[in-house]
């Protein structure tokens, strides 16, 4: 059972002054979660998380977790701006792009970060725009093929295409690249994949990690290159539907110390850092779309209409993903009417549920959508000329903070020359 972290009086005193709709997110629970994760892997002394900016590139956010000992993995010049004027530098910037520009390679290597190289053809590039390599670099790799994960624990089939993925080098390329990269000065090496999205299974990660730590001591050994660091990027997910599982970050990061001391540790490689860059784990469940009931229609189905759309919420129309929903007051009403939920656009795809149980919707009611704090203000767009959201923080105390205002008209017709 999903359960908003705000009651109905605190929203409609909140709508009051910040109409909906709008994204609010819970101080609270990302705190708590981000020291979870590092609880987890506090048996690695280098560990650290770089949150994933493009789930939720919110400068209130990307502090809160900095605070927390997390650090951004950025993959544009915008995100590296936003990371830097966040205080985030140095090290603790992980940049990990794709077709990536000159421009924003040298903005990287301005701010200290750490570079993740998607392609063997961006060392060129690299060189050629910061005229040197740094001396501690990342590879991405690509296995290639398809990567299953059989039935986990939790009865939970894990499948996807890295032979369909645009990311990351094969194996001959990554080990091609350490080794033009250690000719042009690089010291430290570190190697970063990403194979699967969005997992509901505590076997995921221990997995990867083999495969990245197995591919780390192979090349190693093969080039002379030292592996300082494994990036086991993102993939984690959490549960949008109310029966799915939801993962334990402690059972997987001991899956992951246990993969570590059987593969590094016997190689001599026990002082290898392992990094993360999770953005849907650490945010998706502390966000929530507020919107409000507007309109409701009668024809072959039953819709009612919201204040939100998919310029809001992008990923149900994207991807037909399920966000969960609870039509604030009516908690313990019965679910007997069958709606789908829909914002104006004038797109049919543009609804948040279709054929959905619901209590009845009156006009006027307020609806949460669950699990929108990552890759949903970030999504959003202008279509139909709709003006982007406000973004709200509950904070600890109870408190509601504006941390990003409402688009205007003005700001729509800005960029516009006439």
């Amino acid at each position: 059972m999903k359960t908003p972290f705000v009651t109905k009086d605190q929203l409609e005193s909140i709508a009051a002054q910040y109409p909906t709709p709008f994204h609010i997110y819970d101080e609270r629970g990302i705190r708590e979660n981000a020291r979870r994760l590092r609880a987890a892997f506090a048996w690695n002394p280098g560990f650290r998380e770089y949150f994933a900016v493009k789930a939720t590139p919110t400068p209130a956010i990307l502090k809160i977790l900095h605070e927390e000992g997390c650090g951004c993995d950025c993959s544009s010049l915008a995100e590296l701006v936003l990371a830097e004027r966040c205080g985030v530098s140095g090290e603790e910037v992980m940049f990990s792009s794709n077709n990536t520009t000159g421009e924003e390679f040298q903005a990287a290597c301005r701010l200290g970060g750490i570079v993740n190289l998607d392609d063997i053809t961006l060392i060129d590039t690299l060189v050629n725009a910061v005229g040197k390599v740094p001396e501690k670099i990342c590879c991405r790799f690509n296995p290639g093929g398809v990567f299953t994960l059989g039935e986990s624990r939790d009865g939970v089939q894990v499948m996807d295409t890295p032979g369909d993925a645009k990311y990351g080098m094969t194996r001959p390329q990554i080990a091609q690249s350490f080794l033009r990269l250690k000719d042009l000065g690089v010291q430290e090496f570190g190697i970063h994949a990403f194979l699967a999205s969005n997992t509901l299974s505590n076997e995921y990660y221990p997995a990867l990690a083999r495969i990245l730590f197995r591919l780390a001591a192979e090349l190693q050994e093969e080039t002379g290159c030292r592996v300082t660091f494994i990036n086991l990027s993102g993939g984690v997910g959490v549960p949008y539907r109310p029966e799915e599982p939801e993962n334990d970050i402690a059972v997987i990061g001991e899956g992951v110390r246990r993969a570590y001391e059987e593969i590094l540790v016997p190689a001599g490689m026990d002082g290898v850092a392992l990094y993360t860059e999770l953005g849907r784990y650490m945010l998706a469940p502390y966000g929530h779309l507020v919107t409000r009931a507007i309109h409701e229609k009668h024809i072959y189905k039953e819709y009612i209409g919201v204040d939100a759309c998919a310029c809001n919420l992008m990923r149900p129309a994207m991807y037909g993903a399920y966000h969960h929903i609870t039509v604030m007051g009516k908690e313990d009403a019965p679910c007997d009417h069958r709606y789908d939920v829909a914002g104006s656009l004038c797109e049919n795809n543009d609804k948040f549920a279709v054929d959905r149980m619901l209590p009845k919707i009156d006009m006027g009611d307020l609806l949460v959508i669950y699990d929108t704090g990552a890759h949903g203000f970030s999504m959003g767009y202008n279509y139909n000329g709709k003006l982007r959201s406000a973004e709200l923080l509950l904070r600890e105390d109870g408190s509601v903070e504006l941390i990003r205002r409402a688009e205007t008209l003005e700001d729509y017709f800005a960029t516009l020359v006439w």
